[in-house]
């Protein structure tokens, strides 16, 4: 299974080597052989020796220029960055991000061969329209992105249960990624309020190839138990 973290923006750079560090120390004691993925704030990446994947929360469709508040591929050279998240909901709602934006950079790292996880979810007023309404919705999102990219892994966020505590019905998780996985046999992932007390629980279900954790994997004990729990459902 795939476990990330998306660190938004917390940590400095020594706080999240030392977050790093005792991930990775934890899960070389455990011998866990899940994939670990985590993407820290812009400011904090730097050149770590760990079994962890460390990612971009975001970079620009370029590889330098002039781009004031951007970073390139240039800046994810140095520090040997192969992995980027792109889509998150929070890009996308309160940063404006447009779909031809996102395939713009989806594309630009693609051909780069970089492992890409790309977000898709919908906001309340969206699911509240209905089913039909909602998965036309999350549709969209797929517009102009390469679903068999082999480097792809999708990660299925419900827009407004990020941050909220609310989560959707385990059965809700489920139809919505058996749906989803019709339309890319790439690795989804759950996010939206993950945290220790439900992560198992999500897990277990069909077509949960992982999750995305936002403000729950701040707390590396809580992150590393999900972690474990991951371990413990393949060996069953």
């Amino acid at each position: 299974m795939i476990i990330a973290a998306n660190l938004k923006t917390n940590f400095t750079r020594e706080e999240t080597n030392l977050y790093i560090e005792e991930i990775e120390g934890f899960v070389s004691s455990k011998n866990l052989t899940q994939e670990v993925l985590v993407f820290p704030a812009m400011s904090s990446l730097d050149t770590n020796d760990t079994s962890i994947i460390v990612g971009a929360q975001n970079a620009y469709a370029t590889k330098d220029g002039a781009f004031t508040g951007e970073i390139g591929l240039v800046h994810l050279d140095e520090f040997a960055i192969k992995t980027i998240l792109i889509g998150h909901s929070e890009r996308r709602h309160i940063l404006g991000e447009t779909q031809e934006e996102l395939v713009k950079k989806f594309n630009y790292y693609k051909d780069l061969g970089f492992k890409i996880v790309y977000c898709v979810g919908e906001p309340l007023k969206k699911r509240e329209a209905g089913k039909h309404e909602m998965m036309e919705y999350i549709a969209s999102q797929y517009d102009g992105i390469d679903t068999e990219y082999e480097n792809l892994i999708i990660a299925y966020e419900p827009v407004w249960a990020i941050g909220t505590g609310l989560t959707p019905t385990l059965e809700d998780i489920q139809e919505i990624h058996k749906a989803l996985k019709e339309k890319s046999k790439a690795p989804l992932l759950y996010g939206g309020s993950v945290k220790v007390t439900n992560a198992k629980e999500v897990l277990s279900l069909s077509n949960v190839d992982g999750i995305l954790v936002g403000s729950a994997a701040l707390y590396t004990d809580h992150f590393c138990s999900m972690i474990e729990f991951a371990q413990e459902l393949q060996r069953k």
